[in-house]
């Protein structure tokens, strides 16, 4: 496998089912990067991650994982991927231990020192049947029984979800930990921006099945705000380049930017407009704001 490529390289990638497609799919997430993809329940997710594991099928376009193309490599590079999604079930009448051993028994590049670790650090005893388990242990198993093998890349689809927030924090905390302790390329989804926040250093916002944006993490951030003026505006504030999203409630008018700048807020005060205050945004905000715009990239 050829190291120097992305991890991930997608490109006019289509996929249909029924009334649902993915459509026009270009992705590349390089080697080493930890890439969040945030979208509604049914914004196709799954079905990418799905089309990543080789799961399913392309209908069009072309899938590289791992610097080798899907399906002809599907075999060679699966033993490098680690997938895990929500309805993956284990054996609840079976011991994490004995999960463990079978994984060791199929994977040679299984590691029992950094299992060790991992059972202390997400507090596991793997004596214990998995039907006694929490549904946060059950997660933290299962996220174990993929990190010992020490894949080069992780597919991770919607961990966190039906998890209690004290669980959701456990698990979060220790996926951080695991992620800065070896450089490994992840795609992380959730509908969840909170988790994406955490964890991703990029981010990907995928809605009705097509990408609407795709950036690093800080640039969202920092290109994102709220800004609110006192009117009324000379002419219509829609056509000033860089405006997401204008709602008047007079005499106020809150604007969103993903293009802020110092000049914007010159542009505003030429049309007659008081910034009264500028304001950042959540991950949150700036994904429902691009969706309903249709923000491109």
């Amino acid at each position: 496998m050829d190291i120097q490529s992305p991890a991930i390289a997608l490109s006019g990638v289509q996929k249909h089912y029924g009334e649902f497609a993915l459509h026009d799919i270009d992705l590349v997430v390089p080697t080493g990067q930890i890439m969040g993809l945030v979208g509604v329940n049914g914004a196709g997710k799954s079905t990418l991650l799905r089309l990543l594991v080789g799961l399913i099928r392309a209908d069009d376009g072309a899938v590289a994982v791992l610097g080798q193309r899907l399906p002809e490599a599907q075999v060679a590079v699966k033993r490098d991927i680690g997938y895990a999604s929500d309805d993956m079930r284990l054996y609840r009448g079976q011991t994490l231990r004995w999960h463990m051993d079978f994984v060791a028994r199929i994977y040679p590049g299984w590691d029992e020192a950094y299992a060790q670790t991992l059972l202390a650090r997400f507090d596991l005893r793997p004596q214990q049947k998995l039907a006694g388990f929490s549904h946060g242990q059950r997660v933290k198993a299962l996220l174990l029984l993929i990190f010992a093998r020490h894949p080069r890349l992780l597919l991770l689809d919607e961990p966190t979800t039906g998890l209690d927030p004290i669980a959701r924090g456990e698990v979060l905390d220790a996926l951080a930990e695991v992620l800065r302790d070896e450089e490994r390329s992840v795609l992380f989804s959730s509908h969840n921006t909170a988790d994406i926040e955490q964890l991703a250093d990029a981010i990907t916002f995928l809605h009705r099945g097509g990408i609407v944006a795709s950036r690093d993490k800080e640039s969202f951030l920092d290109s994102w705000r709220r800004i609110l003026c006192r009117g009324p505006a000379i002419g219509p504030l829609d056509a000033i380049a860089g405006i997401a999203s204008v709602r008047e409630s007079p005499p106020l008018i809150e604007i969103k930017t993903g293009a802020f700048d110092e000049g914007l807020l010159q542009r505003l005060k030429a049309q007659g407009l008081e910034v009264t205050a500028v304001e950042p945004m959540t991950l949150e905000d700036i994904f429902v704001t691009t969706v309903r715009g249709g923000t491109s990239r």
